[in-house]
């Protein structure tokens, strides 16, 4: 069978738009550390004029910083999204706050200097590139993200900063809490591509289907070792018979 044509899934979505919608929710398993450390010199070698202490990375469960660097969200039509607040990744003690920013396709994102020394932020990132001058401590600079896709960040005064800012194709997206759960609310009924990303892992997809009346759950093993296979092959099989009753 042949892939719907992509003006014959728009119009799909678009239909879609007007039936009840309803929430995904999963839960997000990762059971061992992903993350490699960043070692960063104590000593002021990356310092640029006034001397700035460096930041301490938050003291928290590894699991669970694990499970915040991932980010769930629905592949399909591009449908710019609207902030009623304009997002923020600020340069703070020689870091990036946050490292990890998700938006939808078309936000703008202001990158303020919190810092008393110069920063200069830039990106080589195919979906956007961009590089934003140095600038001191007080000023912003502004940056639109048109297209959907990860931006990896960094300040070419400071080689220890970096940061991600998720670009996702639509307003359907989450980011689990600690236990690693999520949730997608109002996703309109139809068929999908459900990705979950993580900074170091990186793309998990699966195929779902919203229906009306029914909550559709899905959920990603990271990284799908060979328990993992078993365990998803388990759950399958489980929602298999309960749709066949």
């Amino acid at each position: 069978m042949r892939l719907r044509s992509p003006l014959l899934q728009c119009c799909i979505f678009a239909i879609s738009l007007h039936l009840p919608a309803q929430a995904i929710t999963g839960n997000i398993v990762i059971k061992r550390k992903l993350t490699k450390a960043s070692v960063t010199p104590n000593v002021s070698v990356y310092q640029r004029g006034t001397a700035v202490k460096l930041g301490k990375d938050p003291d928290q469960d590894p699991i669970a910083y694990e499970r915040s660097r991932v980010v769930i969200y629905l592949e399909g039509p591009t449908s710019p999204g609207t902030a009623s607040d304009l997002p923020q990744v600020q340069q703070l003690d020689r870091r990036f706050m946050p490292d990890m920013l998700v938006v939808p396709v078309g936000s703008t994102v202001s990158f303020p200097n919190m810092d008393p020394i110069f920063h200069n932020i830039y990106s080589l990132s195919k979906p956007k590139s961009f590089d934003l001058g140095s600038y001191d401590k007080g000023q912003t600079r502004r940056v639109t993200f048109p297209k959907p896709g990860i931006v990896d960040i960094y300040c070419h005064l400071h080689p220890n900063m970096q940061a991600t800012v998720v670009v996702t194709p639509n307003r359907w997206f989450a980011r689990p809490d600690r236990t690693g759960l999520y949730r997608i609310p109002d996703v309109p009924p139809g068929q999908y591509t459900l990705v979950a990303w993580h900074k170091a892992a990186g793309f998990f997809r699966k195929s779902i289907t919203v229906e009306n009346a029914h909550e559709t759950t899905a959920d990603f093993f990271i990284p799908l070792d060979s328990d993992s296979r078993q365990e998803a092959q388990h759950l399958q099989e489980l929602e298999h018979r309960g749709g066949s009753r």
